[in-house]
């Protein structure tokens, strides 16, 4: 049974022009678009997506940068879709990125790292319900 999970192209990706590049490698590995869309998310917004970090030192820069510029956001279906994206992104430190993982080809640091995805059916199920409406999804 296919899965869902959430996925976040990261401000410094878009900027970058990475978009395309970074949907294709989503594309190639069997993942079916649910839902995406582009925007510019306040801070606000962000501090409400990011409350679980709320009390770590990192808060405030990780807010201040996922507020900086526009960013997809998307839901993300196919068998095992959150074990699947994460092992398609790569380590959070890009560093340590498998090659051929889009953090290892587009990241270049720990906070500007290109994307986000789904760490758990919980967190999927929250973050998917945070940006998107019932509506919203095909």
């Amino acid at each position: 049974m296919p899965q869902r999970t959430f996925s976040i192209l990261k401000p410094d990706a878009v900027r970058k022009g990475y978009t395309g590049a970074i949907l294709a490698a989503i594309d190639a590995a069997g993942f079916q678009i649910v839902a995406i869309k582009k925007q510019t998310i306040s801070k606000a917004e962000a501090e409400g997506f990011y409350a679980v970090h709320k009390s770590k030192p990192f808060f405030g820069e990780l807010t201040e940068y996922m507020s900086s510029g526009p960013l997809v956001l998307m839901v993300l279906e196919k068998e095992n879709a959150i074990a699947d994206l994460r092992k398609l992104m790569g380590a959070t430190n890009p560093a340590n990125a498998e090659a051929g993982t889009i953090r290892k080809r587009f990241a270049e640091s720990i906070q500007e790292n290109a994307i986000h995805g789904s760490d758990a059916e919980e967190t999927a199920a929250y973050e998917i319900g945070y940006w998107f409406a019932g509506y919203e999804l095909i």
